[in-house]
């Protein structure tokens, strides 16, 4: 079937607003049951063993990763498996938390009577209170879904997103309960993009590169040749006590030639922007970033306490993944 572009965005737009219908009415399944499941995953002493099959089992392996990340020991055990041997990872101070739409699943219902047998709680998420799944848990989360966004209303679409959106629910509540701050995050983030945000210092990058350093009575040609040389576009002009005054950026130099006919007898005092923008060689490199871009600017003076420590670059950053070169907009 053909269909145009006008088409195109209306059947689109048709999935984003049923399914942000969906997920807007769940603060109202946010009852007594919801409350105590909360409470009862907060003094849990195992572990929580998530389970489901089909869609709600990938659901259910990313709330598995969510409350990993967020200070909430997780398993993930696929029903289908759990039947035929995986049931032996569950011990008995575990919580189960069982996601299925309908609560009828043949392979849901095999495994209920083995938790109840072990006398592990079950909670569960699913769409329908009069399943099956729903009358033998000890915690039922509603997550009603009048309309999947499919238009046969077959494929579970509203339905998964239902669950997503109520396992971060339980995860963010969690999280809190526990006091679980961004020290303790960074402790479970230590690679990639986040790890670097929450771990990685200025002092860390800012080493691998020289000090361009000038005088305030530097000559333009003194200063020209420590930028080229240190290849950073800047030189920090510091007093005779090593204090730092100012920096000289390639923005200078271009300023001065556009307002000065004889360049000859000037300093770097002369054309130096006093008061450059800083940061403390402690600090978190994000934080560089995010004065960088505040700015519109490509370094930082770095400082240790007082005293002039080095330059982190804008490179630095592109080269430790923490932005995209080619993504900046810099002030001249």
């Amino acid at each position: 079937m053909a269909i145009n572009d006008a088409q195109i965005v209306k059947m689109a737009t048709q999935t984003i607003k049923i399914e942000a219908q969906t997920v807007a009415a769940l603060a109202n399944q946010l009852d007594e049951d919801f409350i105590a499941a909360v409470h009862c995953l907060f003094e849990c002493r195992g572990r929580v063993i998530v389970t489901g099959i089909g869609k709600s089992a990938l659901i259910g392996r990313k709330i598995v990763a969510t409350f990993n990340s967020t200070g909430t020991p997780a398993i993930f055990m696929h029903a289908a498996d759990a039947i035929h041997g995986d049931l032996g990872i569950i011990l008995p101070k575990d919580v189960i938390l069982c996601l299925s739409k309908s609560g009828e699943t043949a392979e849901i219902k095999a495994l209920l009577p083995f938790f109840k047998t072990r006398g592990n709680t079950l909670i569960a998420i699913t769409s329908r209170k009069d399943g099956y799944l729903a009358a033998q848990a000890d915690f039922c989360i509603h997550t009603p879904v009048p309309l999947e966004a499919e238009p046969n209303n077959l494929a579970p679409t509203a339905s998964t997103t239902a669950q997503m959106v109520m396992g971060d629910a339980l995860a963010t509540t969690l999280l809190q309960l526990r006091g679980f701050d961004a020290n303790d995050f960074a402790q479970l983030h230590p690679g990639g993009l986040l790890g670097k945000q929450l771990h990685l210092k200025v002092s860390d990058i800012c080493h691998y590169n020289d000090r361009p350093e000038v005088l305030e009575t530097a000559t333009i040609r003194q200063t020209i040749l420590e930028m080229t040389s240190k290849r950073l576009g800047c030189a920090v002009v510091v007093d005779n006590s090593g204090t730092v005054e100012g920096i000289v950026t390639d923005g200078d130099l271009r300023r001065m030639l556009e307002e000065k006919e004889k360049v000859a007898h000037l300093c770097a005092a002369d054309i130096m922007t006093p008061n450059p923008k800083n940061i403390q060689s402690d600090a978190l490199a994000i934080a560089a970033l995010d004065l960088m871009s505040e700015y519109s600017i490509t370094q930082l003076v770095v400082m240790e306490g007082e005293a002039y420590f080095g330059i982190v670059h804008l490179h630095d950053l592109i080269r430790e993944g923490m932005v995209e070169s080619g993504k900046w907009k810099v002030e001249s």
